[in-house]
């Protein structure tokens, strides 16, 4: 019998379905290495820039089908960091995040168009007690494994928020009524 034919089909499974598993999989969001950053006007004479120290979530990845792809991310609006305690404290109010009402804020894909490296994700932002659907631009970075014997991805995005459109009436002037968002996300392969 010629063990040959026999062979091939079985190597060329085990690369299809080796395959499958690369091409799709689940990530954790990994909160040392992920960010989301913003910066507004101030006075119309400079930026302020800041960040959220808390995100959390996951990204199922899928290159095989990109439009199969999904992402969930949590902010935890209580670790605003501005680089000076009282404008944080200031945020935290009832002025803007209040965040004793809205400690957590959500994005929930549910689309997305492009290909491996990137298009443009379409889901629901729920911030400040307001759910809007927002779309944000979206680019993979890269993904491999790492040095202790995981695989991650990264990902970045951008997305221009009105602060109105969310609750946040806070009168900052003319300048300030949109905040830019930078989005940094590396996953881990669960």
């Amino acid at each position: 019998m010629n063990f040959k034919p026999l062979l091939i089909s079985a190597t060329l499974v085990a690369v299809a379905f080796g395959t499958t598993n690369l091409l799709a999989a689940d990530f954790s969001i990994d909160p040392l290495h992920s960010f989301v950053q913003f910066k507004i006007q101030h006075l119309g004479y400079s930026w302020l820039y800041g960040r959220f120290d808390g995100v959390t979530g996951h990204i199922k990845y899928d290159l095989a089908t990109p439009a199969a792809s999904s992402i969930e991310i949590n902010v935890d609006t209580k670790t605003v960091n501005t680089n000076w305690p009282a404008r944080d404290k200031h945020l935290r109010s009832a002025d803007f995040f209040d965040v004793e009402k809205f400690g957590v804020a959500t994005f929930k894909s549910t689309s997305f168009k492009g290909d491996a490296n990137g298009g443009r994700v379409a889901g629901v932002l729920s911030f400040h007690g307001v759910e809007k659907p927002i779309e944000v631009a979206i680019t993979k970075i890269g993904e491999g494994k790492d040095p202790w014997g995981g695989y991650r991805a990264g990902f970045q995005g951008t997305y221009v928020m009105t602060r109105k459109d969310f609750g946040v009436n806070y009168d900052l002037g003319p300048a300030s009524t949109t905040v830019e968002l930078e989005i940094g996300l590396e996953g881990v392969r669960k």
